[in-house]
């Protein structure tokens, strides 16, 4: 909730959906199960430590699905822990952001999010 209140007091689109654990983000994003499919281009603010499915392997999901290994990760997490690190980077994630390194305020993660989704050109 945070996350998107931040967002939306950037003046984010709400282009934006909530997945509750790595397998219903799946479903979203190749359309399955019900779920409407989530459009290109798409940029996914994931956690590594979730239910089901964890960001580990997630992001190794996506890499091997032709359809989605285009999408941009951001890994956002408590977990500060360096091997975690390395392995999200080592799948291809753009950025890992500690949330205790954001304190009490997700803004300037709105803030970078806002830029990068601006300034930067995405596959469609």
């Amino acid at each position: 909730m945070a996350v998107q209140r931040a967002l939306k007091k950037e003046g984010m689109p709400k282009a934006y959906v909530r997945a509750h654990d790595g397998l219903e983000a799946l479903d979203l994003l190749r359309g399955e199960n019900g779920q409407e499919k989530v459009a290109k281009p798409r940029l996914v603010l994931l956690d590594i430590n979730m239910p089901r499915m964890n960001g580990h392997q997630f992001l190794e999901e996506i890499l091997s699905d032709p359809d989605l290994s285009d999408t941009v990760v951001f890994v956002l997490t408590t977990s500060n822990d360096q091997s975690d690190r390395h392995a999200v980077y080592g799948k291809r994630a753009a950025g890992y952001i500690v949330k205790s390194d954001l304190g009490s305020s997700y803004d300037d993660l709105a803030v970078m999010l806002r830029n990068y989704w601006r300034i930067v050109s995405l596959p469609h």
